[in-house]
């Protein structure tokens, strides 16, 4: 089909050059926050730490002018320090009263980020246990979760090809986490990025209720497609944390007047238009939009705080702006996340983002590994076949045929 001006030629070449600068930006902070993550640290410090680095590290790059118009660039999701059975999204103001929260020996210490140049965005996450070293390795539950974690995350990425099925990412991550008695955290998507875009059209969806199969379908992996894989595991048989019951518990916490764990980060809705009545409202939407775009931002970014909640309020009252809200498993559980930006290129898988910097197998001693044959295979094939393996298979293929 003939491009027209509306729908203009895709150059994917250059769109995998953004996506990867910004993945440089967000593994380059990552490596300073995992440095950071110490007995002792205050969360509020590293969260502050990490959006005024991913704001500088997009500054320094993409400065000439395309068009005559400046490329945008910044934070394409606010840091998040998520501790043990607190699920994501915590990215505490210093005027909450968790905003004093400090890392202890043994806590299970979740680190989500992401940046983006021109719309194209790079979202990192990963898990880490402080004080767990290769010669003093983390044990138990804590161990289990992260290894199940990180395990699920790599079979999730080597099925994620071409022609394959959202629901196979689905099972596999079952199986896997099942393996150290854990399970996904229940209703977690991960989604199609696309520019200016992460929660898009194509979705993958862990643990999934029936009300929630039936609302993501059934889709089939394209080529030159970008995902965000969002893998979040907690030590729990049934994974109970799911963002249905997050929403109703922040309901019931604003109605209780309580402030603990207070929502900070937002985005905006895009197919959702609403006429905000108040003026305030229409100045935090309008300063909100100038500084994050259609990516999600922490109140923190915003020049008055309390202003921000009133002028929020209405705006996510009418469905303009979306909250994210920050879930919790049962107390006494822990939750572990390994989330990675993927590209479908026509060669095979391309992982946008950097590996975890802190795991390692030997830093995380559990009881059990994986036994099954078939799942053994998948965990040591590379994610894209060389030039060498695929002339063999076809070669292979064409010798069955005769």
């Amino acid at each position: 089909m003939a491009t027209t001006s509306e729908t203009p030629a895709r150059n994917i070449d250059a769109e995998i050059t953004k996506y990867k600068v910004a993945a440089e930006i967000v593994h380059s902070v990552m490596q300073k926050l995992v440095a950071g993550a110490v007995e002792g640290k205050k969360v509020l410090d590293l969260v502050i730490e990490g959006d005024e680095a991913l704001e500088a590290g997009a500054a320094g790059v993409y400065n000439k002018k395309a068009k005559g118009a400046a490329i945008q660039k910044g934070i394409a999701f606010p840091t998040c320090i998520s501790v043990n059975n607190a699920v994501a999204h915590f990215s505490p103001l210093k005027s909450d009263p968790q905003s004093d929260t400090v890392l202890a020996k043994g806590d299970v210490v979740k680190i989500q980020l992401g940046a983006h140049i021109d719309g194209y965005a790079a979202t990192s996450a990963e898990t880490l246990i402080v004080g767990a070293t290769e010669d003093e390795p983390a044990t138990g539950r804590a161990a289990d979760v992260v290894k199940a974690a990180w395990t699920a995350a790599e079979a999730a990425m080597r099925h994620l090809k071409v022609g394959e099925k959202n629901y196979g990412v689905t099972e596999i991550v079952d199986k896997v986490t099942a393996i150290w008695d854990c399970k996904p955290v229940e209703n977690m998507l991960s989604c199609q990025y696309e520019r200016n875009v992460i929660d898009g059209k194509k979705k993958i969806i862990l643990n999934p209720g029936e009300q929630q199969r039936r609302d993501v379908p059934n889709e089939t992996f394209g080529e030159n497609e970008v995902y965000g894989i969002d893998i979040l595991v907690v030590s729990a048989a049934d994974g109970k944390a799911s963002y249905t019951q997050a929403l109703m518990q922040h309901a019931n916490r604003l109605q209780s007047r309580s402030e603990d764990s207070r929502c900070t980060i937002y985005q905006r809705v895009s197919d959702v238009n609403y006429q905000l009545k108040m003026k305030t409202s229409r100045a935090v939407f309008s300063e909100a939009q100038k500084k994050s775009g259609a990516f999600p931002f922490n109140i923190r970014c915003l020049e008055d705080e309390k202003k921000a909640r009133m002028g929020l309020q209405e705006a996510v009252q009418h469905g303009l702006v979306r909250e994210y809200p920050i879930a919790y498993t049962a107390q006494g559980t822990y939750v572990a996340g390994f989330h990675f930006t993927i590209a479908l290129l026509p060669g095979g898988p391309s992982l946008i983002t950097q590996p975890p910097i802190w795991y390692k197998p030997e830093k995380v001693k559990t009881e059990k590994e994986v036994q099954d044959e078939q799942l053994k295979e998948l965990l040591v094939r590379p994610l894209r076949e060389s030039k060498k393996d695929k002339k063999a298979k076809k070669k292979a293929e064409k010798e069955d045929e005769e």
